[in-house]
């Protein structure tokens, strides 16, 4: 018994010392090795009421729109004229929905490069490790007055493309020297000047063939995200807010008095003063049940955020404490496989409703997935929620007066 005993402790051993040398390089930390290093100040999770959907009603939820040859309709915006909605997929396309007998429109592009590598594919094929040459648009905002639309492309800026669409042109790529590296979403002031956010100056959104650098930022603790406001007229840049973790969605609040920010990798929505005693500075607005993604402002002056998924306790930990990051990283897992540990292994869907004071209204959710997951934009128009998803390749529709 003994000598058994003295193999699995010997066996154990060399175990870890092998996965504490990573002799083969398989390790996430191989390739990333100060990924581990910063703690996140998560609130705690017994901070926050358990906020539920009892119903489960987004699963009542129905597929309005089904993108071909490519995923991820991130952002969904209406033009001046009500058509849409428009969305930004994974090839660098801008589509333009036309109603179930014609279907998506191609509308614009990001990127000049419209190569073979950059062709949609049927069934829907992203090709992330292309998305730097061929574009990967996220937020889209249209201007009210000019009705150009503006668009946040993960890599190449904030861009600008006329009501005719066609191929975006660059007009802002870095600030204070410092270029975009995941240019994420922006909103509108009532002057016209544009806020918006760069998620990272260190990580893009692509990871090799994976397409996971967003999650490699929210585990690193990376804290270079940025607020910044453009002024169309002059051209200047202003950083409002740096040291973000994952700045992401942005709304600006009905009257203009502030601007909402989404951190992701803290789980909680800032709120940015535009006015008032309170202008140039920050305070949080909402500390949420998961990851938010987009923030979208409805005509009350509400606002719907969307989670990329529920925090659950192995991440919470992960992230607090770096030390047993370190673990995880060493271990021979993919990136695909630390996606599932972030989501809690099951792909669902979580809508928050929000006053604007930040007070949870509402909680709608489907938590098997089974009709909506992995929402990242929820944009209440008549009546209804248009959900938008970074990661499959389809827009959902679901009506405010379901019951159940």
């Amino acid at each position: 018994m003994a000598n058994w005993a003295t193999i699995l402790a010997i066996g154990i051993a060399v175990i870890a010392f092998l996965v504490g040398i990573d002799p083969l390089r398989i390790s996430l930390a191989a390739d990333f090795p100060n990924l581990a290093k910063k703690p996140v100040a998560l609130h705690p999770i017994s901070s926050q009421p358990e906020v539920r959907d009892i119903h489960n009603r987004l699963k009542n939820a129905g597929i309005a729109a089904v993108i071909d040859g490519a995923v991820g309709p991130e952002s969904l915006v209406f033009d001046n004229e009500g058509r849409g909605p428009y969305t930004g997929v994974s090839d660098g396309r801008v589509l333009r929905w036309d109603g179930p007998d014609v279907g998506w429109t191609d509308f614009a592009v990001t990127s000049p490069n419209r190569s073979e590598i950059c062709d949609p594919k049927n069934p829907p094929a992203p090709n992330p490790e292309f998305e730097h040459i061929c574009g990967r648009p996220l937020g889209m905002r249209f201007h009210r007055k000019t009705g150009d639309l503006y668009i946040a492309d993960a890599y190449f800026g904030l861009l600008l493309v006329g009501s005719e669409g066609g191929l975006a042109k660059t007009i802002a790529n870095e600030a204070e020297g410092v270029p975009f590296r995941f240019t994420n979403d922006l909103d509108f002031d009532e002057g016209g000047e544009i806020y918006f956010t760069d998620s990272s100056t260190n990580f893009q959104r692509r990871f090799s063939m994976e397409c996971r650098h967003f999650l490699l930022s929210i585990f690193s603790g990376d804290d270079t995200g940025r607020l910044m406001k453009y002024d169309p007229k002059s051209g200047e840049i202003t950083v409002l807010l740096r040291n973000l973790m994952f700045a992401n969605g942005v709304a600006m609040s009905k009257d203009f008095s502030f601007l909402l920010v989404s951190e992701t990798t803290k789980c909680r929505i800032l709120r940015y003063w535009l006015k008032g005693p309170k202008m140039g500075s920050s305070e949080v607005f909402a500390l949420l049940p998961g990851f938010p993604d987009n923030v979208r402002r409805n005509s009350e002056g509400n606002f719907w955020v969307a989670l990329h998924c529920r925090r659950n306790l192995p991440t919470s930990l992960a992230l607090s404490y770096p030390w047993l990051r370190w673990v995880l990283f060493k271990l021979p897992i993919s990136i695909k496989q630390l996606y599932y540990v972030f989501i809690g292994g099951t792909k669902h869907a979580i809508a928050i409703h929000l006053d604007e004071d930040g007070k949870i209204l509402e909680v709608l959710e489907d938590q098997q997935g089974s009709t909506v997951k992995l929402i990242s934009e929820v944009e209440e128009r008549n009546g209804q929620l248009w959900m938008g998803s970074v990661m499959v390749p389809s827009v959902t529709l679901y009506a405010l007066d379901n019951k159940l």
